[in-house]
């Protein structure tokens, strides 16, 4: 038995790093670039691709194993896209204008330049593909006026029926709904960003957000000692130099609060989905978005926690995988 589980394992790892990925640059309307990463089938069509959204602190390269292993458990005919949001990566640095409305942009024209029908999103990425969709059925408030030649690319509005995708999932979205996250926090991350003390932004954002249990419990000045003692390690480079980035999508998605009646126009059969070791705001979060998307369904995964996507878990990979590949697309009902 033991034997034939770690050929399972090996076999599966084997397949993983088989998976072709290409890379390419996509021209935003702005004049920006965001860099795209494709696994799997290059020639896949739209209906057997995933479109990946990634969430704050975290390039689309930390997503690789994910991706890959996605591409592996969904099949030969799918590919799963995955992109450098704005100031990461291979991608342009957030400008000066940047906002949610920019963030919707740059989700539309990547839906546009994969063709991708389907959706994922995690932690932030998760309230990028929600507030998008949202816009894309014509309830958002969400204007392509406000990111420089977005009007000529979309029109007064983000409603677009063809942007509606087939399906959508997410993944401990980060949504202040109805008061479930208290964004109070989010002025000394500010501050402590603004006057070069970038560990103890740090600090801050692990305490508050609880992404990581452990962290949130020890006091902010050792925190953000310990954090800085990590400054010439991989980690302690990448955080540091994506905490601008950062800080301006906190910002933007978390300032202010959201009501779940806002999504109710979400598409049926949207998956709402939170890891039962995640801070618990993520759950009451997905829970309530559940209770008023009709046709919508909720699934906590056991024992999984909120980096259970980069960590490209194999329980959340099935999970995820069965959701895109189950027919009809709305099946399954709250």
């Amino acid at each position: 038995m033991m034997r034939k589980s770690l050929n399972t394992v090996f076999r599966r790892l084997s397949d993983v790093r088989r998976i072709p990925v290409v890379e390419r640059d996509v021209v935003t309307p702005d004049g920006g670039v965001l860099a795209l990463a494709s696994y799997g089938n290059a020639h896949a069509d739209g209906n057997h691709r995933v479109l990946v959204v990634g969430g704050a602190f975290i390039t689309a390269l930390i997503y690789r194993p994910f991706a890959q292993s996605l591409a592996v458990r969904l099949g030969k005919e799918w590919g799963v896209d995955v992109y450098d949001r704005r100031g990461r990566g291979g991608s342009t640095e957030q400008p000066s204008y940047y906002n949610l409305d920019l963030e919707i942009s740059d989700l539309a024209t990547m839906m546009r330049a994969t063709g991708a029908r389907n959706l994922f999103g995690h932690s932030l990425g998760g309230s990028v593909v929600l507030n998008a969709v949202q816009s894309f059925t014509g309830h958002g408030t969400a204007s392509p006026k406000t990111v420089p030649g977005g009007k000529a690319a979309f029109g007064d509005s983000f409603e677009d029926p063809t942007l509606i995708p087939a399906k959508l999932a997410v993944y401990d979205a980060a949504l202040n709904i109805d008061g479930s996250l208290d964004s109070g926090w989010l002025t000394q991350v500010q501050s402590a960003a603004a006057d070069g003390k970038w560990h103890h932004a740090v600090a801050h954002v692990q305490r508050d957000m609880k992404t990581l249990p452990t962290l949130s419990k020890v006091p902010e000045p050792i925190l953000a000692a310990l954090v800085l003692l990590t400054r010439p390690t991989p980690f302690g480079k990448r955080i540091k130099t994506l905490l601008p980035t950062g800080v301006g999508e906190l910002s933007a998605a978390l300032t202010e609060e959201d009501h779940a009646e806002d999504f109710a126009s979400l598409p049926e059969g949207t998956r709402f989905m939170a890891g039962s070791l995640s801070p618990e705001y993520f759950r009451v979060t997905a829970q309530r978005l559940h209770t008023v998307v009709s046709g919508s369904t909720y699934e906590e995964s056991p024992k999984l926690w909120h980096g259970a996507v980069p960590a490209a878990m194999k329980e959340l990979i099935d999970d995820i995988a069965e959701y895109f590949t189950e027919q009809p697309a709305g099946q399954s009902t709250k």
